[in-house]
């Protein structure tokens, strides 16, 4: 089998490179790639996918879906698209998405002789507020069997797990004053953000060591003669669990709260960005993907990422089974992502080929998923024991 999807890959390789280039080269930010998003549109329509454009009412999402004749599963890739500030694609999803959506062209091909369907999502905004977590709030995944996204990486490296994240801004308002004639009749919103990161700092000392806690100050005063009666710090709290997330945020809340009543100030809590739930991995799917990959050559496709950070893949892997596996493009890890060397290197004869290798085990996995039903409720048991 992987021969036969071997040659639907390399009859439609021309097609895939010409759309990894044209997002390469008009890298677009979050929730404005339109060019990007319209590309992947056009090559899925152009090979028989139903379209909607502007998904869930998001400008630059799509749903695309191809549906057999035969009763099956359906299967879902996921295909991000935006770009980073100054750099462009340096996170690599010009390849993400040409990866992932060709994955669903190759199945469509086989489609109708083993039935099921195939769902192709467009995910905009994956590196700020990703809206992956709009589709899981509105429902999206729903009656989807299992979700696969497969990332550009130095190196190949199994679909492990991301850190729980909630964006968390604190605005404290205060009362503007002269700082030298008349200081008393001031109240200092600065002085609350500094006391906030300074608890936070305290409480570093009895979070588990594997949480994240970073932040900035956005806005301080705007000069040293003028008490400031308005500051406003940002924060990531990151955790490896959900769970301990809602427990740790809240008292770096509590922090802020601390400092708003000890300096006289109002406090303003909101979430500039949304949260990210921590990725569950699907091992029964993790593990049949992997072996695709091993039986194509690739000799370490179960190394495990040690570092990670925050995807909106996670709220996926909360309502449904999910994996988000890494392919190498480079060959080692002497270069980084979101870099521009990352960048340069998605469009190399080295990246093409673990493309290809990678939409290979991606589509294979989608068909074994099809044809075993044993398979499948092995994997919709973990699913369902995971969220116990």
């Amino acid at each position: 089998m992987i021969e036969r999807i071997n040659s639907i890959t390399y009859g439609i390789l021309d097609d895939l490179k010409k759309l990894n280039e044209y997002i390469y080269n008009n890298p677009e930010l979050g929730y404005g790639e339109f060019k990007s998003s319209k590309a992947h549109i056009n090559l899925l329509r152009e090979y028989g996918f139903q379209i909607e454009e502007e998904y869930l009412e998001i400008k630059t999402a799509f749903k695309a879906s191809y549906e057999s004749n035969k009763e099956g599963p359906t299967i879902c890739y996921l295909s991000e698209y935006d770009a980073l500030p100054g750099i462009g694609h340096g996170c690599g999803h010009n390849l993400l998405g040409t990866t992932n959506t060709g994955a669903a062209v190759v199945l469509r091909h086989l489609l109708d002789e083993i039935g099921g369907k195939v769902i192709v999502f467009g995910t905009p905004a994956e590196e700020t507020s990703g809206a992956k977590v709009t589709m899981v709030e509105k429902g999206a995944f729903k009656d989807i069997d299992i979700a696969m996204l497969a990332h550009p990486a130095p190196v190949y490296n199994k679909s492990g797990t991301s850190l729980a994240l909630e964006p968390i801004q604190f605005s404290f308002k205060g009362k503007a004053s002269h700082a030298a004639s008349d200081p008393e009749k001031g109240i200092n919103a600065l002085d609350a953000v500094i006391m906030t990161f300074n608890s936070i700092n305290a409480l570093r000392e009895h979070i588990l060591p594997s949480a994240r806690i970073h932040g900035v100050i956005t806005e301080g005063g705007k000069a040293a003669n003028i008490v400031p009666d308005l500051a406003i710090a940002q924060f990531y709290v990151r955790t490896e669990t959900k769970a301990y997330l809602q427990e740790l945020a809240e008292k770096v809340k509590n922090c802020a709260r601390g400092a708003a009543l000890a300096t006289g100030t109002t406090l303003e809590i909101s979430n500039y960005e949304f949260i990210y739930d921590d990725l569950v991995t699907n091992e029964s799917l993790s593990n049949v993907f992997s072996e695709n990959l091993r039986i194509q050559g690739i000799e370490n496709p179960d190394n495990m990422k040690l570092s990670f950070g925050s995807l909106d893949m996670g709220n996926v892997s909360y309502v449904c089974p999910a994996i988000h596996p890494y392919f190498g493009i480079y060959g080692d890890e002497s270069i980084a992502a979101h870099t521009e060397e990352f960048r340069d290197a998605t469009l190399t004869d080295k990246a093409y080929e673990n493309m290809i290798i990678t939409i290979n085990a991606l589509v294979k996995t989608g068909i074994q998923v099809i044809q075993d039903k044993d398979l499948l409720e092995r994997i919709k048991k973990e699913f369902r024991n995971s969220k116990k």
